[in-house]
């Protein structure tokens, strides 16, 4: 038996548009959620990518910490509001990102921060977000690296 695990297939943008005009699309398909509006810098670089590849997104400011029900609600709801992929940035604590996957199915990726609050320089970041308990699954990519997150999210809709 093989154990070699398969190359992903890679998709060139065209391919990937053609795959997204099969859905009938009218909202946005991407929720990209900070925990800060002092997030949105780096956040917009997400924004930005699904923009250039043709992809409708929607951005959201909510801490898990200080908007709890809030955060709850928009995962929630955000299957039904048409949404299939969840980018969730956040720092110091960055618990956002396993907030919104505690209320949904839909794949949630996060993207650690870094600030003048956080410590080693966005390590304490990371490890919010990679060290998730077992059933409730988060992406993560590097840090402070929102258009990584976007480009996963294309992929996770063209799969």
């Amino acid at each position: 038996m093989n154990d070699v695990a398969p190359s992903p297939i890679r998709l060139a943008e065209p391919e990937v548009r053609a795959q997204l005009e099969e859905f009938d699309v009218e909202g946005p398909l991407v929720g990209i959620v900070m925990g800060s509006s002092s997030d949105m810098q780096e956040m917009e670089k997400a924004a930005k990518v699904l923009s250039e590849r043709g992809i409708p997104h929607e951005m959201q400011v909510a801490s898990a910490h200080r908007e709890p029900d809030a955060v709850a609600e928009y995962a929630k709801s955000a299957k039904g509001r048409g949404l299939r992929v969840l980018i969730a940035g956040a720092g110091i604590s960055a618990a956002l990102p396993g907030a919104l996957a505690a209320h949904t199915d839909l794949p949630v990726i996060g993207v650690p921060l870094s600030g003048r609050l956080t410590a080693a320089g966005g390590l304490d970041a990371i490890l919010s977000i990679v060290q998730m308990p077992p059933g409730v699954p988060v992406a993560c990519v590097g840090l402070d690296n929102a258009r990584n997150a976007a480009i996963l999210a294309a992929q996770i809709l063209a799969a």
